[in-house]
């Protein structure tokens, strides 16, 4: 017997709404996205033409070759994005645990939209300890994603698109299921405490106050009365120091104004000196023309 598939997946959400098995948080897989979302995707030409009769191995080369960004609904017709569009057809598929993890696995660029992929569905359809448990440790992945929404192109990265996973009510055109706080979890002992990659932050803050007040000492209380006197010895000395450079340059300054002034009385010496000897040219020439015009 064969089991025919129909292109619309209207199958899938008509018997997963009544006697299909459910996800493994205890959600519908059926009814985690919103029925408007469901009907765009169902709808949308990506996913009738490359999202028919897929497996899980198959979902690998859709993810390579179509997913160039991540996203929920795009553009000014809200046209749901291959990234959604696959997310729905693994809720479809319900891969298991160990698929799951071959998905977070694989490394590089080319895999970078698999991973956030996985890590997507992980957050839709897995129990809260579970969640916290695969996604933190891609919290220091750091290769670059770009996401597309209605406002345009924007980028971003794994480990933020991670955050938001573990922090936010809604991603990817998604409203993702409440979590119960991390500390709750530990509180529990459903979880451990998570040991951040720069170290226990209560001891770090603790090591700084400590070596803020070993400086304190060492800089204030911590000199004795012999450093004392030599700082007012070396104190005295900068003041003699100053008095001796002002002295030097009050004696200069005396010294230019009394050369400016001799030089300024030699000036008005040779002016008046050049004012007298024009003045007698001027008289003996007067004294020429006068003895000539006695002699006609």
């Amino acid at each position: 017997m064969t089991t025919s598939h129909r292109a619309d997946e209207r199958r899938f959400l008509d018997e997963r709404g009544s006697s299909g098995s459910l996800a493994p948080n205890g959600l519908n897989p059926a009814t985690i996205m919103e029925k408007a979302v469901r009907e765009r995707i169902v709808d949308s030409y990506f996913y009738k033409e490359q999202c028919f009769g897929l497996n899980e191995a198959d979902v690998v080369d859709r993810v390579v070759e179509h997913v160039s960004f991540i996203g929920g609904t795009y553009g000014s017709t809200q046209k749901p994005s291959p990234f959604l569009c696959l997310a729905f057809k693994l809720l479809q598929l319900a891969p298991d645990d160990a698929v799951l993890q071959e998905y977070l696995a694989f490394g590089g660029e080319r895999f970078k939209y698999l991973r956030v992929l996985a890590a997507f569905y992980v957050r839709l359809t897995r129990r809260a300890e579970h969640v916290y448990a695969i996604l933190e440790p891609f919290l220091e992945d750091r290769r670059k994603l770009r996401r597309k929404a209605r406002a345009g192109t924007s980028l971003t990265f794994v480990d933020q698109f991670v955050d938001e996973l573990l922090t936010k009510e809604r991603v990817c055109a998604t409203s993702l299921w409440q979590m119960p706080k991390r500390e709750i979890l530990e509180d529990l002992d459903l979880l451990e405490p998570r040991v951040s990659p720069l170290g226990d932050i209560e001891d770090l803050l603790e090591e700084e106050e400590e070596d803020g007040e070993g400086e304190e000492a060492v800089n204030g209380d911590g000199r004795d009365d012999g450093d004392d006197d030599d700082d007012v010895e070396v104190l005295d000395d900068q003041g003699r120091d100053e008095d001796e450079r002002s002295q030097r340059r009050r004696s200069d300054s005396d010294e230019s104004g009394r050369a400016y002034s001799s030089e300024r009385d030699r000036d008005r010496d040779h002016r008046s000196r050049s004012r007298t000897s024009e003045g007698d040219g001027m008289d003996v020439d007067r004294g020429d023309e006068t003895s000539q015009r006695d002699d006609r």
